[in-house]
This record gives C-alpha cells, sequence and structure tokens, in this order.
C-alpha cells in the first residue's frame, strides 16, 4: 500500500515513519510512505505557499494553487499505475471521525492521499477541486494536519497482512471486535506482590478465552458505555449465548457447593456419632 502525504514539512513525515514496525514494513515492500512537499508546487521564487485570508482574521492561509497542483501531480501517477483515482484525505477537526472501522475501510485501498494543511487550514476552492474527504482524530485542534495523517497512517497499516510480525496481534486489539481490549499480563507470575490471575496459567484455551472475553465486556462497559451498549445491540445471539453459558456455569457451581455442603453434614455424622456412649463399654463399678 502506498500512503502519499502532502505537507510543508516531508522531513518530520519521513523521520517519524521510517521506524519501529511502519519502517520494517516499509523495508519489506509491505507499505511505501510517500512524501511530497507541497511548497515544490508554490510557482514563485519564495516557494511560499500561503497569504492573507479574505475577510480578515488572524493568521495565514494555504493558497489553492499549489495545494492543488500537488494534489494533481500525485494523482497522475496513481491513474497511471491503477487507472482510478485515490482518495484524498484532508486532516481536519470538522470531518469524520476517523476509528478503527475507518481503518479497516482504508485498508482495502491500493492508494491514499493525505493532505495536511497549516496555518489556518487550506482555501476551500482547492478542497473541492480535489475532492478532498475531511477526517478528524479527535475533537482538538493541532498546529498541522501531519500528526493526525501519521496517526491514520499507523491505524490503517496495522491491517495490511504481514505488517505485524503476528496478525493475531492486530485481530485482537481493542475496537477490533468493537470492545476495549482485556488486560495482559507477562513474567513473571508474581510481581511486587500482584499475581497473574490463576486461569491463564491453566492451559486450559476455552477458558482462557472466555475469561478475556468477559474482561473485554467489563471493561467496555465501564469506561465506553455507548460501545458496549452497540456491542449488545450488534451481538444479540453472542449475548444470549453468553446468558445462558452463565447460567449454566451458575447451576454447575450451585450442584458442586451442595455437595460439598452434603458431605460436610456426613462428616458431622459421622463425628458425632463416634462420641456416643456404648452400654458395653460401662466400667461403672457395682
Amino acid at each position: 500500500m502506498i500512503f502519499h502525504v502532502l505537507t510543508l514539512f516531508p522531513d518530520m513525515v519521513r523521520t517519524a515513519l521510517d521506524s519501529s514496525v511502519l519502517g520494517r514494513a516499509a523495508r519489506k515492500g509491505l507499505l511505501q510512505i510517500n512524501a511530497v512537499n507541497i511548497r515544490d508546487f508554490s510557482g514563485n521564487i519564495h516557494n511560499s505557499v500561503d497569504d492573507y485570508t479574505y475577510g480578515g482574521g488572524a493568521g495565514m492561509l494555504m493558497q489553492a494553487q499549489p495545494v492543488y497542483d500537488c494534489c494533481c501531480s500525485v494523482q497522475a501517477g496513481i491513474l497511471e499505475r491503477q487507472k482510478k483515482p485515490a482518495r484524498v484525505l484532508y486532516m481536519s477537526p470538522q470531518g469524520r471521525t476517523f476509528d478503527q472501522d475507518m481503518a479497516k475501510e482504508l485498508a482495502l485501498e491500493e492508494e491514499l492521499i493525505l493532505l495536511c494543511g497549516h496555518y489556518e487550514g487550506i482555501d476551500a476552492r482547492a478542497l473541492t477541486a480535489v475532492r478532498a474527504e475531511e477526517v478528524s482524530i479527535g475533537d482538538f485542534v493541532l498546529t498541522g494536519g501531519e500528526l493526525p495523517a501519521m496517526v491514520i497512517i499507523d491505524a490503517v497499516s496495522r491491517m495490511i497482512p504481514g505488517v505485524l510480525g503476528n496478525q493475531e496481534s492486530a485481530d485482537t486489539d481493542s475496537f477490533m471486535n468493537g470492545l476495549l481490549e482485556y488486560p495482559q499480563y507477562s513474567r513473571p507470575a508474581v510481581w511486587d506482590g500482584m499475581e497473574v490471575p490463576p486461569v491463564l496459567l491453566s492451559g486450559d484455551h476455552a477458558k482462557v478465552d472466555i475469561w478475556r472475553f468477559e474482561q473485554s465486556l467489563a471493561i467496555t462497559k465501564e469506561r465506553r458505555p455507548d460501545l458496549y451498549e452497540k456491542f449488545v445491540r450488534d451481538n444479540p445471539g453472542l449475548m444470549e449465548e453468553r446468558r445462558k453459558r452463565i447460567e449454566r456455569e451458575r447451576r454447575i457451581e450451585e450442584r458442586r457447593r451442595r455437595k460439598e455442603r452434603q458431605a460436610e453434614n456426613g462428616k458431622k455424622e459421622d463425628n458425632s456419632n463416634d462420641h456416643i456412649a456404648d452400654p458395653s463399654d460401662d466400667h461403672t463399678p457395682h
């Protein structure tokens, strides 16, 4: 997959994405980061791409022409390879909120263009001309679109087969099944007086899976009730099976405790019988 990042600070993007998991994936040819400097399309000797806004107001605005020319240049190469234009994502707090579902959606694309604004943003006419889709990573404002672009690239890249050493890591991440992730533990089994939950040491994979699912449910219900309610609505069959399983386990546990009580009562009766006096053992003198 190829990510084209249109930015005023290409070195910032290259440096950040050339390390760790993404850097290794790029070297393996699983993905490519193409950081394009919008200033190269400024068309003036100073390479300036910004100007004052019409109507007044603080700050400068990125001009339409260099942004448009930069995007068209990148799209031309994509059209030659893919025979269709790539989606253009403009990093903006006004856009669609980026989430795991969108990450999975974008991972199906062959190439993506991520447009990074700066200053007061980009002339709205350029965004219209390149058919940009506005995308937000949260309800806050940053100095530029580079960090949001890198967040999106990181999240999308994890969905690409082979990028992670173990695909199961991606499959069990928070939000992949609509729930937050369960707690994780590593060696040693006891650290600072705190023990790893015994079920994780049991070797019973079925019980471990159930424990992890229950933990995910509990954490999601506590921290993100909106996600919990959506999961319950979207998975009625799973929740009904869970209810039946819990009821079966409750009955099994009740039977086990009943047998323990019966066994304990039986021992008490035996002990009490041991203390009943036998007339034949009466050694009272006559």
